[in-house]
């Protein structure tokens, strides 16, 4: 008996949306015995038994009526369709694919020079400013204040190790057409990826809460309402944009949240700062075995270079193809010269500013706290809290409102690469725009992770404590996860002709090293008692 169209199991429409190979007429709807088609078939019918489905001499065929070669050529003429319905014109790969918009008129089109740069920019500076949570804005605030302007050497040596791991995920991400955990999961063993996976949802989610704790603080410092009143409205605000909205108005409002990290320039330039002083630090690096300056060091290193930063950038890339059209995975495959410098542009623009921001917070509290002695900072609410008599109102509020902007940016981030890292992990559909009745899992990791963030602030949990943990977590998961990032990355059978150069190798294994030595860092400290 026939099949009818509405029988399809789920499974062929995910087939068709993540085949290697593009699917051409005569393939499907001639159902050759031992074509393209048939090979499809024997991929189904291994995930989830299809009727129609045999297996002889190690090669598995189509049913022999036809009806479901004809089902694939009906799915594949209907696929190029958005969730909501609504057609979605597919961009070839020869244009560019990076950023937001549409990249190919901001190239060919868009004379204004700083124009085509805005509308190149994308995950990348999305990546780079969420890198600038409230938990790193605490980090960052308490090594100012600790050690005054020693740490800011740290803004110019991380940034080209930052640079280059993100555009490796980037890279990553374009040319397999995959998010990260998906080719792990693909070529790499999977309990490894599972345990990467499980301890990233654990530590974003207590980042998210730390995080969402810091907004209310930071509206406190602002306007004196209750800390514990904000925190539900600032949950439930988050929810619903990740929820009810699609991924281009998302991305948007990401974009312009990124502005908010501004305002720590200000809050620099209001403290003050000896010039002498600054040019010495940066330049010139600063070492020391004591303890305190050893683990300050580690922190930093640790909040720059984080997992969840890897899994947000190579599936943002993919979401940036999926929004151009290049719904099914052979669209999406490769990567062309003009893609790959949209890329790197992004990417770089956004781990500069990201480390401009780190810069001027330490300068900030440096200039302002350790000058008078201000040294026992818990975060960046206290630090918004100190500056206010300090360096006067504007330096606090500044600083209060870098922190609300950076945790609205931040937690969706969070909650965001849980989710698509455990998606990709165990085979869900996945995207934010997608339906959430049709990515269900998806979306239920984003719901848990925020709504067990959020409770964190009411069920007593030293925040402190908590991120300390967060940071236990994030500095034994990255060290492993970098070397994969850069095994899967000279790997040609994933990477084909684009595989890492020289220079992007040396500054990768650099930063994978550099991660080694901070966990080994992190064991010492907690041995010796050290926080």
């Amino acid at each position: 008996m026939a099949a009818r169209a509405s029988q399809v199991p789920p499974q062929l429409f995910d087939l068709l949306t993540k085949s290697e190979h593009e699917p051409t007429a005569t393939q499907l709807v001639g159902c050759p015995p031992f074509g393209t088609a048939g090979h499809v078939c024997c991929w189904i019918h291994r995930e989830s038994p299809l009727p129609g489905c045999s297996a002889r001499a190690g090669i598995l065929r189509a049913n022999r009526d036809g009806t479901l070669c004809a089902l694939l050529a009906a799915h594949v003429r209907t696929i190029d369709k958005a969730p909501g319905g609504k057609s979605r014109k597919h961009i070839p790969h020869k244009e560019p694919a990076g950023g937001t918009a549409t990249l190919e008129a901001a190239a060919a089109v868009e004379r204004n020079r700083l124009r085509r740069y805005l509308r190149i920019l994308g995950p990348g500076l999305i990546t780079g400013a969420s890198d600038d949570d409230p938990s790193g804005i605490g980090t960052y605030a308490v090594a100012g204040a600790q050690l005054g302007y020693a740490p800011l050497w740290t803004a110019l040596i991380t940034l080209p190790l930052m640079a280059s791991i993100q555009f490796i995920c980037a890279k990553i991400g374009m040319v397999s057409g995959m998010g990260l955990a998906g080719v792990l999961r693909r070529h790499y063993p999977r309990p490894l990826l599972y345990a990467a996976v499980v301890g990233l949802f654990a530590a974003n989610t207590i980042n998210v809460g730390a995080d969402i704790g810091a907004i209310a603080a930071g509206v406190n410092v602002i306007v004196p309402i209750p800390i514990s009143w904000m925190i539900v409205p600032t949950a439930a605000i988050i929810l619903a944009l990740q929820i009810l909205c699609s991924y281009r108005l998302i991305a948007r409002i990401f974009k312009w949240l990124t502005l908010a990290l501004f305002a720590y320039i200000g809050a620099a330039l209001f403290a003050n700062p000896d010039p002498g002083g600054v040019i010495r630090a940066t330049f010139v690096p600063t070492l020391s075995l004591d303890p305190t300056f050893l683990s300050t060091l580690v922190a930093i290193l640790g909040t720059t270079i984080s997992p969840y930063l890897f899994f947000w950038q190579s599936s943002q890339e993919v979401e940036e193809e999926v929004h151009m059209g290049r719904t099914r995975l052979w669209q999406r495959r490769g990567a062309t010269d003009a893609e790959l410098k949209y890329a790197a542009l992004d990417v770089n623009t956004g781990m500069f500013f990201s480390n401009v921001v780190m810069y001027f917070i330490i300068l900030a509290t440096a200039a302002t706290l350790h000058a008078a002695g201000q040294t026992d900072i818990k975060s960046a609410a206290d630090a918004a809290q100190a500056l206010r008599p300090l360096a006067g109102d504007a330096a606090g509020i500044l600083l209060a409102l870098g922190l609300i902007g950076a945790g609205f940016l931040a937690v969706p981030v969070l909650s965001g690469s849980a989710a698509y890292a455990m998606s990709e992990a165990f085979g869900w559909r996945y995207g934010l725009d997608q339906n959430p009745g049709r990515a269900k899992q998806f979306y239920g990791v984003i719901v848990v992770a925020t709504v067990v963030g959020m409770l964190i602030n009411f069920v007593g949990i030293n925040p402190i404590d908590a991120l300390f943990w967060t940071a236990v977590i994030n500095g034994f998961v990255a060290p492993p996860l970098l070397v994969l990032i850069m095994l899967v990355a000279n790997n040609r059978a994933i990477m084909r002709t684009r595989t890492n150069g020289l220079a992007t190798n040396v500054l990768g294994w650099i930063a994978t090293l550099l991660m080694f030595a901070a966990a080994i860092a992190l064991v010492v400290v907690a041995l010796t008692g050290q926080s």
